[in-house]
């Protein structure tokens, strides 16, 4: 049986775009590539976020110019970090507007955008498919025989109804991997599917998670707190706008001095460090452990089909068992030998002037791997030697 349709309006606008754009253009595979949707996209969060910005009053008698808050919303949109105006001029209410810019644009959530886009040309392929294929014998399709699930050497064994393919499927190809039924077909689009829900959890869970804990750690700390108090940043959003900012790779913090006035609070640099990783380079072998884990609890055809046909989905952070440790071991030496080199000629230094020894330690290693990724940082780098910075450059 068909496992799933197009809806009446995606009908309509499939046939609208027919009527008003030449064939080539028609095609909603051709309308919805990665490409033009991010073209489009960046531009228009960013216009929308100066607007949202510029409508919504700064907390301080300080009124930031257009040129300022345009180049702040680009920023945040872009994840880039880098602002024209001291974070604590923005009232609550933008703060949340730029939480949401950093959270549509974090690359995470756009590859999830991107699963959507592929569900959605998989659906357009189909139909079309279903539209130009000759009627076949109810008990074929209603079968329930999957086809054969291919290792990473093996291609995947058609299926014993063959179809010709109809004129679009010569004239236009609708997906990236030729299908040889709708089998094979079905099996393709709910393991994309499935792999947009993991990828939707992952991000949820570490979102959720990392803010409640940021949460209840200022509220349990009282000289954190009292940071948070007399600077007049409300703790929740403080909490959710760190937590972000972290995930997505930015590096925005509501705070003038960015980390530097949390140099001295441990449990919030050791919550931010797995985020910090979680969301940048070890996405990748993450993500594919989640499959694993999820693949052993639940014996779902679709996690199989993920973890051995992860080039054929598309998805760019899925990659093999032997690359995900290749990488994982990558960052972990990068970053151990970063390490050493910072405590090494650091230590003495009058960078790290009025912390003891586990302070040093921890705050080190937190400065190491947002030297690599989120560029939040609990020292001042003007103060830190030649030598290290030049460290930070070839680790950035």
């Amino acid at each position: 049986m068909r496992y799933t349709s197009h809806s009446p309006f995606s009908r309509k606008l499939e046939h609208l775009c027919r009527g008003c754009f030449p064939t080539q253009l028609a095609s909603s595979a051709y309308l919805f590539k990665p490409f033009w949707v991010q073209l489009c996209y960046f531009p228009v969060v960013s216009v929308a976020g100066y607007l949202a910005l510029k409508l919504l009053k700064p907390r301080s008698a300080y009124e930031p110019y257009d040129f300022d808050l345009f180049f702040t919303s680009v920023s945040a949109a872009a994840v880039s970090s880098m602002s024209t105006v001291e974070m604590e001029v923005f009232s609550n209410a933008q703060l949340i507007i730029i939480t949401l810019l950093m959270f549509l644009g974090g690359e995470v959530y756009m590859s999830f955008l991107g699963l959507l886009i592929q569900r959605f040309k998989l659906l357009s392929a189909q139909d079309r498919r279903q539209e130009n294929l000759p009627e076949v014998d109810s008990m074929h399709r209603n079968s329930q025989t999957w086809p054969a699930i291919k290792s990473e050497e093996q291609a995947i064994e058609p299926d014993t109804i063959n179809h010709p393919p109809g004129p679009l499927d010569r004239d236009e190809p609708l997906t990236d991997k030729p299908f040889s039924n709708d089998q094979e077909m079905k099996l393709h689009y709910n393991s994309i599917k499935t792999l947009g829900y993991v990828v939707l959890g992952y991000f949820l869970v570490i979102h959720v998670v990392g803010s409640g804990l940021i949460s209840a750690y200022m509220d349990l700390t009282p000289n954190a707190k009292t940071v948070l108090k007399n600077k007049g940043l409300v703790l929740h959003t403080f909490s959710i706008f760190t937590t972000v900012s972290t995930f997505t790779n930015c590096g925005f913090l509501p705070t003038n001095e960015n980390m530097l006035v949390f140099r001295k609070n441990l449990g919030l640099q050791l919550i931010l460090i797995p985020q910090i990783l979680l969301g940048n380079t070890l996405y990748a072998p993450c993500l594919r452990l989640v499959i694993h884990v999820l693949e052993r609890l639940t014996r779902k055809t679709e996690y199989k089909y993920i973890l051995n046909n992860y080039q054929e989905l598309g998805y760019d952070h899925l990659m093999s068992k032997k690359r995900s440790w290749y990488l994982f071991g990558t960052v972990l030496v990068l970053l151990i030998s970063q390490f050493v080199a910072f405590v090494a000629m650091e230590w003495n230094s009058g960078v790290m002037d009025g912390m003891n020894a586990l302070e040093k330690l921890v705050g080190s290693l937190f400065q190491c791997v947002n030297s690599r990724h989120t560029g939040e940082s609990i020292v001042d780098l003007s103060s830190v030697s030649s030598a290290i910075l030049v460290l930070f450059i070839v680790m950035m």
